[in-house]
């Protein structure tokens, strides 16, 4: 018999691995908004249109993180 942890069900451990698969994801999306930020800068860009352009394309995946923090806390 294996023991089972009170307060764990299936849908917690599935939301769980759910939340880390959301929160890799978000990860990539910013490195890869680094990537493109660094291309814009090396095509002559000034650093500070780069960073504003940086910070108008983060705030949508910081909104998606938020979301999936308030889904997990559900």
């Amino acid at each position: 018999m294996s023991a089972k942890k009170p307060g764990t069900s299936v849908s917690q451990k599935a939301m769980s691995t759910t939340g880390y698969a959301y929160a890799f994801l978000l990860i990539v999306q910013i490195v890869l908004i680094g990537i493109n930020a660094e291309n814009r800068f090396q095509q002559g860009d000034s650093p500070i249109e780069v960073l504003m352009w940086m910070i108008n394309q983060c705030i949508p995946v910081l909104k998606q993180g938020d979301s999936l923090r308030e889904k997990q806390k559900k």
